[in-house]
């Protein structure tokens, strides 16, 4: 499958975006581009069969001052109750984290996290806590911050941080995936790091956690992508050749175990493999593409484009 099978038009290039990940709020998608942030309500007919393929609601745009780097869903956000709640976090170019929330009528507010001396590459949420999230960057630093205070938690790392996740089942730890190629894990009971997996090449640019199976670490480093089972050993599980000129974005999707995205070049290759069939279910090439990010309950993979955000729906079993 080569196009996208549903777009959302943009004014601007999309530079990074994020579906929530919490099944309440799993119909929201926010983007950012180089003005603001705009968040959208989706629908598909794949879970009502009265839509005509996709039906999207714009919610809310956020004017910015700042690039974003990063986009990420409190566990708060909530648009289907009588107080309906928006609040996501941001990493900006001026090296900060910022915390957005609003009612929808008439309450905004911006809370800024500082504290990163480097580009802030991946912020994330914790999934019980929405007081607590972490982010990571090219200050060889990972952060977690408690929203009620002005101190943060700080993890010293060996190289930028590029990726910073956070599992459900695993509400203790924090993972973050080093540009040298290493996998670190870090307790926040003891404060001590674990555990490390290596992926044996570099620039490791992206990595992500598996929503189905904590035991399972995926990355993207060189042109590879890369799989872990951290029962099993520290080093890969499985490794192929995905983009031949280098892969820059890796996600697991949240609805179906066995599926993987990865985003590289030549060009913007967007593809998508599943791992128990050993089949490439999407290869298409984008002249412009920036993140990537699944829907909480759908086989639907979101990418920013030009003006657009392109909206893969992926048939597999």
């Amino acid at each position: 499958m080569q196009s996208s099978t549903y777009s959302i038009p943009c004014q601007e290039v999309v530079r990074c975006l994020e579906f929530s990940p919490f099944h309440w709020s799993c119909q929201l998608l926010a983007y950012a581009t180089a003005t603001r942030v705009s968040v959208v309500s989706c629908r598909f007919q794949e879970e009502d069969a009265d839509i005509d393929g996709i039906d999207y609601t714009h919610i809310k745009d956020i004017q910015m001052d700042h690039g974003i780097a990063c986009i990420a869903w409190s566990p708060k956000t909530s648009i289907s109750v009588l107080d309906k709640q928006l609040c996501f976090a941001v990493g900006c170019d001026d090296k900060n984290v910022r915390v957005f929330t609003s009612d929808l009528k008439d309450t905004n507010d911006t809370q800024v996290l500082q504290g990163h001396t480097g580009f802030v590459n991946s912020v994330t949420f914790a999934p019980n806590d929405d007081d607590q999230l972490a982010s990571t960057g090219d200050d060889l630093t990972c952060r977690v911050w408690s929203r009620d205070s002005d101190e943060s938690l700080v993890f010293k790392l060996t190289a930028p941080g590029m990726a910073v996740c956070w599992h459900p089942d695993e509400p203790l730890k924090v993972m973050v995936g080093q540009k040298d190629g290493i996998i670190r894990f870090f307790s926040l009971s003891n404060q001590q790091p674990i555990m490390s997996l290596s992926c044996g090449v570099t620039p490791l640019l992206d990595c992500d956690w598996s929503k189905h199976n904590s035991l399972l670490v995926g990355a993207v480093a060189g042109s590879d992508w890369i799989v872990f089972d951290t029962s099993l050993s520290s080093m890969p599980l499985d490794k192929r050749q995905a983009h031949v000129e280098g892969a820059r974005s890796f996600r697991w999707s949240q609805s179906h175990e066995s599926l993987l995205a990865t985003l590289g070049r030549p060009q913007r290759q967007v593809k998508v493999f599943n791992t128990r069939h050993q089949q490439l279910h999407v290869s298409a090439s984008l002249p412009v593409a920036y993140g990537l990010t699944w829907h909480c309950t759908l086989p639907v993979l979101a990418v920013g484009g030009d003006e657009k955000v392109h909206l893969w729906l992926v048939e597999s079993t």
